[in-house]
Order: structure tokens, then sequence, then C-alpha cells
């Protein structure tokens, strides 16, 4: 998630004081990815010293406001234009969770699969139940429509999670029914590999 360019784009709206930033980062993204000022207030402290904002002046309860510069304006159109990488994913969590699983003696690997599929179950079906009510409220607006958009990859990013969970069980049933490795046919341990390129 980059809190920076989110900052960016709600600041090419127009002045605003960290407080405003995090209320509408979270208004547009549903509080999806909720913020703390104190990240926000960060966030903006290295906005400015790359020089992408200034300071706008205060109001008069003292709150400093922020404005984007025109360097920083290119380097929103620039995130924009640009595709988001793949080179290095994030980590995830439940992908590293199944990887030891599988190489840890004594983990029941099919009950970690069946337990996250019921987790992912009714995660899928409560953002369902929220996209319905976010139609139903839906009043024409942008904020609207972004929180609609953030709901829909989240359904969509859970619906693949429980495709690939049922992936997985399908890999351990098959692991299971293959004959066991003869004895002594176990090889000494290969060095370790170079990190592997997704790409």
């Amino acid at each position: 998630m980059s809190i920076r360019h989110g900052l960016l784009a709600l600041l090419d709206q127009g002045p605003r004081y960290g407080y405003q930033l995090r209320t509408e980062f979270e208004a547009r993204t549903g509080a999806t990815w909720p913020l703390n000022v104190g990240q926000v207030y960060t966030t903006l402290g290295r906005l400015e010293r790359d020089g992408l904002v200034a300071p706008h002046g205060e109001d008069e309860e003292g709150h400093v406001y922020y404005a984007v510069t025109d360097a920083g304006r290119t380097e929103l159109r620039s995130w924009f234009d640009s595709p988001v990488l793949r080179t290095t994913p994030p980590r995830d969590e439940l992908a590293i969770k199944l990887a030891m699983a599988v190489t840890v003696p004594g983990v029941d690997v099919t009950g970690v699969v069946q337990g996250q599929r019921r987790h992912s179950m009714k995660a899928l079906q409560d953002y369902t139940r929220l996209k319905g009510q976010a139609i139903a409220a839906d009043a024409g607006r942008q904020e609207d429509l972004a929180w609609l958009l953030v709901l829909e990859q989240l359904i969509f990013q859970t619906e693949a999670e429980i495709r690939w969970l049922d992936h997985c069980e399908s890999r351990l049933v098959q692991r299971a029914a293959e004959p066991p490795e003869p004895p002594g046919a176990t090889e000494a341990p290969a060095k370790p590999k170079r990190r592997r390129s997704l790409l």
C-alpha cells in the first residue's frame, strides 16, 4: 500500500492537514487499511523532505496545512501512469505459514488449510454483504465508487485465496498417495539455492 502516493492524490485536490488526510484516506478505502495520525505526519515529513509537498499556512486552531508541489504532481502522475510491479511480491503470511507447515514434522497441514478456508469463506461472505450495502448506499459520488472498487478487490482476492487453498489440499492428497521412498534413497542435503526469480 502506498500511503505516500495516496496522500499526494488527496493533496492534489487542495491543501489539507494531517487529520483531514487520514479521514479522507480511510473514507475512500472504507478504512480497509487504517492509518494513525502519526503515520500520516511521518509520511508528510518525508514528502516535504523530498520536495513533493510544502507547508501551506495554518488555521486558527494551529493545524498546519500541506500543499502538493509541482514535483509532487509529477510524482503522482508517474505513479498513476506506471503499473504496480510484481517483481518483488509483498510477503504473504498465509503462503509463508503453509510453506513452513509442510516442512515441519508433526504439523497437521490439512487442518491448517481447512481452518484457513473456513475463515476465508466467512470473510468472503462479509465482503459480499458489505458490497451489497455499498451498492444500496451508492449516491453517485466518487467516494462511493472508490469504496466499491476496494471491496470488489477484496472479494476477488479472497476468492482466489480459497481456490488456492483447494489446490493446496489437492496437492497434499496427491503427495500422501505417492509411494514412500525406499530406505537409503534420500540424497544428501542440497546446497542452498539462490533466490528464485518470479519473472
